[in-house]
């Protein structure tokens, strides 16, 4: 199966394609939208899912509406009982199919223990195929798998904290894009065609990577273009200004769907709210729904962080006013279930 075909399982036999558009009480329509969650587990005393699906099932709860997707993460390199390389863990993805979701996997080329600068993780070493055989026996464990799922490789390539990214850790213009070609070749080529391959960079903001367009790694190499955001307020973890959904999206996303891959649908992969410095309610209401389902026609997933992070409280359990909010705005029909 190609990429065409890929994806056309994922559009048949999951509501992600967003094929029907949902009235709404304006007389508007709007196209289906997938949506889920990170659902850490941290302030429901429990792992995060999918480790323990409990989490989930309490994000749920709050927000009184089933998910369709389920997000987490795993990179290359990872200690938990042991160090080593990562294969990819069926039993995982197993576990959130066995739900009803999407799994959406953030696949990280790095070492978990570490910051921006590795030098055993430079994207010219990638290039060179030193990770190929680790590549190959992890596509091979996706392609037994054999389900969709969406591929959200090394995301956030053009801030300038991970260690692929082109503003750091020796790293040098042209090679990320190179990079992604690299690794998507060697896993289509052991079969992994069930893989639907996500490009998520980080909204555009001074001193990211610059031309954005230079970082991606072209259409036949891309599946779903995504873009990640955060409303940090005036957050004590930040220091920064209240910025409602659109002013934080609108210019890269019109970017991304006007100049860089207009042909895409698109994925916000990860978004969130402080409760710093405005109304978080208010916020949570006017993104979910106003400007995704009116303003923003090429989103078709979306994805809340729900999860404790950089200092400040995301999920949407920080206020009932928020956790009101969001299960008010995500009742809407355009967000489907599972």
């Amino acid at each position: 199966m190609g990429r065409r075909g890929a994806i056309s399982l994922v559009l048949t036999v999951t509501v992600i394609g967003a094929l029907s558009a949902t009235p709404h009480a304006s007389g508007q329509t709007a196209p289906t939208i997938a949506w889920g969650a990170y659902a850490a587990g941290g302030q429901y005393g429990m792992e995060d899912a999918p480790w323990d699906m409990r989490s989930a099932a309490a994000f749920e709860g709050n927000a009184q509406k089933r998910m369709s997707l389920l997000q987490w993460g795993q990179t290359w390199f990872e200690c938990s009982r042991f160090c080593g390389f990562r294969p990819f863990r069926a039993r995982l993805f197993e576990r959130a199919r066995a739900h009803g979701y999407i799994p959406v996997l953030s696949w990280g080329s790095y070492d978990e223990r570490r910051g921006a600068n590795q030098p055993r993780f430079q994207l010219a070493d990638i290039i060179a195929g030193r990770y190929d055989r680790f590549i190959r026996a992890w596509a091979r464990g996706a392609a037994r798998w054999g389900h969709p799922f969406f591929l959200r490789f090394d995301w956030e390539m053009n801030t300038n904290s991970v260690p692929y990214s082109e503003h750091s850790n020796g790293n040098r213009r042209g090679e990320f894009a190179k990079m992604w070609r690299h690794v998507h070749r060697i896993v289509r080529k052991q079969g992994a065609a069930n893989a639907i391959w996500v490009w998520c960079p980080n909204v555009q903001y001074r001193g990211s990577v610059k031309p954005l367009a230079s970082l991606y790694p072209g259409d036949a190499y891309v599946d779903w273009t995504c873009l990640d955001g955060y409303n940090w307020g005036t957050d004590p973890a930040r220091r920064d200004r209240w910025m409602s959904f659109d002013r934080i999206f609108r210019d890269t996303y019109a970017l991304l769907t006007t100049w860089i891959a207009p042909s895409k649908p698109v994925m916000i992969g990860e978004t969130g709210s402080t409760e710093h410095g405005g109304s978080k309610a208010g916020w949570i209401s006017d993104a979910l729904a106003v400007q995704i389902p009116f303003n923003y026609p090429a989103v078709r997933a979306v994805v809340w962080f729900n999860k404790r992070w950089d200092g400040v409280n995301w999920p949407i359990e920080s206020s009932p006013a928020a956790r009101l909010a969001f299960a008010g705005a995500i009742s809407s029909p355009v967000y489907a279930s599972r």
